[in-house]
């Protein structure tokens, strides 16, 4: 299972969401934690302020109703107290920072005054806990000595949390974070689309060396790439085109010189250096055609169409049925095919043509899997040796057997049918198969000829 996507653009998006996401992260704890310390000093200012003015107004009053006071000033949360000395409860802990500061304040509050205090843990039973509740409270006490030497007790039952969470302004994070990553996604998108466009080119251009040059827009990086693509591209179809035109001139000149040799071993009387010498010729025009036929390529100039696959395939078979070669023929293609029928039929003659030449016969069978049609041209051969089954389908590359054999090819049949079918976005492999023979499989895919 691969964690990274494997495209620049999902590369891309990826660091950037994750950068957005862990910033607003650390963005939101570091506010909250900000702001739950204002609230801690907001809160503490308030209670001391309180608890001043609550000491101050029972020092002004008689013992008697000093009482009524600290019921007055006792809630849920907190409970006011009268003692006559300062009280010692065991399990008492030492006051945390918060509660420190909270007495800090209160002593600047209160000059003069003793200011004692500790905390408790007040386990909380469990039908009453919330769901941030580990099962205790915490308690502040604190204790200030009144002017007479009386204490009064302060027993503050501290919320676990000053303040709930912040909805609205974790609404307006995820708000502007969605925002943040749309943009960024359209902005990647936008910033990638050349590349792909010119990723897309770079695959096309090997099947087709004329396709419409890459258009030159995006940023400069991009937009110089695709100028150096397409100046390639330029440069690549004229040295093809020089190419084929200088042999194409050297095929036209070869033509008079070899008819002239022709009638004149029409002249000659010895009936068997006769025969050699037109054979000699036919072999040497035969391989200038081989040679301008592959230099070519193909017949580019061929329009893509729909063919019926299936019965291009029997035309060939009848065809080499009637010229005596064992061929057959099993399967069907269920759809139309978008390719060019010429190009395809000389690449299926040239492996019927080599099965039959070097296997005795050629078994054809067809597999049609809806997105890739699989054509199998089956020999009757001993097969080749596997370190030469990529060598075959390089240019006059012959096996010795090949060699020896008359009429044996230029060795240029097996690089057109692969050049045909890389044109047509497919594969043409061969391997040895298990039950005896060589196996040429061509692989057509659907939809991908004739891109760009």
């Amino acid at each position: 299972m691969r964690l990274l996507p494997r495209s620049l653009f999902g590369r891309l998006v990826l660091v950037l969401i994750a950068g957005l996401i862990v910033a607003q992260i650390v963005a939101t704890l570091l506010s909250l934690q900000e702001r739950d310390q204002a609230l801690v000093v907001f809160s503490n200012q308030q209670w001391a302020q309180r608890d001043a003015d609550a000491v101050r107004l029972m020092e002004s009053l008689p013992d008697s109703e000093r009482g009524q006071v600290a019921g007055i000033l006792t809630s849920p949360r907190l409970t006011v107290a009268l003692t006559s000395a300062a009280d010692e409860t065991p399990g008492a802990m030492p006051p945390d920072a918060s509660a420190a500061e909270f007495q800090a304040q209160l002593r600047r509050q209160l000059p003069g005054h003793v200011v004692r205090g500790y905390m408790l843990h007040v386990p909380v039973p469990r039908q009453e806990r919330t769901a941030f509740e580990l099962g205790y409270r915490t308690r502040s006490v604190t204790q200030v000595r009144l002017n007479d030497g009386r204490w009064v007790r302060f027993d503050y039952l501290r919320p676990l949390r000053l303040a709930g969470w912040p909805y609205p302004l974790l609404v307006d994070i995820l708000v502007l974070l969605v925002a943040v990553i749309l943009l960024s996604l359209i902005a990647v998108r936008w910033m990638t689309r050349p590349l792909s466009a010119l990723s897309a080119a770079a695959h096309a251009l090997g099947r087709d060396l004329r396709r419409p040059p890459v258009p030159e827009t995006g940023p400069t990086e991009v937009r110089n790439a695709a100028r150096a693509f397409n100046d390639m591209q330029t440069r690549l179809v004229r040295y093809v085109e020089d190419r084929t035109r200088l042999l194409t001139a050297i095929s036209h000149d070869l033509k008079t010189p070899i008819t002239r040799m022709r009638l004149r071993a029409e002249l000659l009387e010895d009936e068997t250096l006769k025969g050699k010498l037109v054979r000699d010729l036919q072999d040497m025009e035969n391989m200038t055609n081989a040679t301008l036929d592959f230099l070519r390529g193909l017949e580019v100039n061929e329009t893509s169409q729909p063919i019926d696959l299936m019965a291009l395939l029997e035309s060939v078979q009848s065809d080499a049925v009637e010229t005596g070669q064992p061929v057959s023929l099993q399967g069907n293609v269920s759809h139309f095919f978008a390719g060019r029928p010429q190009a395809l039929r000389r690449c299926l003659e040239n492996l019927i043509g080599n099965a039959v030449r070097y296997g005795k016969q050629a078994a054809i069978s067809v597999e049609d899997s809806g997105a890739t049609i699989n054509i199998r041209v089956r020999d009757a051969g001993k097969g080749i040796p596997e370190a030469q089954l990529e060598k075959v389908f390089e240019p006059y590359y012959r096996l010795e057997e090949a060699r020896s054999q008359a009429g044996g090819g230029t060795g240029l049949g097996l690089g057109i049918a692969r050049n045909i079918a890389t044109l047509h976005g497919g594969t043409l492999t061969l391997r040895n198969h298990p039950e005896g023979g060589l196996e040429a499989v061509l692989s057509l895919p659907r939809g991908k000829e004739g891109e760009g």
